[in-house]
């Protein structure tokens, strides 16, 4: 199994990719909810802090934090993650299919912002891993 972490860097508005097939910083993940704050020497990004802030599952359903623990409901949602109106009108209502908001095996693809920094940059501890 594995999972892509998609990390965003609001300071330079830079996103990153990596794939994570290491089973260690795997199960580092699992049992994390959305907004908690994990340290990312488990993830080889050696004094990087970053905070979780959504995820999608191996069928691209997406995690909502409206949803407790990591299983997937059918939601009614007037707005908010995984609804799209076709037309802005107030009122609409639709039923969605979402994950909960604790990470788990089905979860594929987490988002992560970087809260603090390390020494080297992001980009050579991507490049050094290749």
């Amino acid at each position: 199994m594995t999972q892509q972490l998609n990390i965003s860097d609001p300071t330079t508005g830079m996103a990153y990719k990596k794939v994570n097939e290491t089973e260690t910083s795997m199960r580092y993940l699992i049992g994390k909810r959305i907004n908690e704050e994990v340290e990312g020497d488990d993830l080889g990004f050696e004094g990087y802090v970053f905070k979780i802030r959504g995820g999608a599952d191996k069928e691209g359903f997406p995690m909502t934090s409206s949803v407790q623990g990591g299983v997937r409901r059918t939601i009614l949602t007037s707005g908010g993650v995984g609804f799209r109106p076709l037309r802005e009108r107030n009122g609409i209502r639709k039923k969605k299919r979402v994950r909960g908001d604790t990470i788990n095996e089905d979860v594929y693809q987490i988002n992560l912002v970087i809260i603090k920094k390390g020494e080297k940059k992001i980009e050579e501890l991507l490049a050094t891993e290749k």
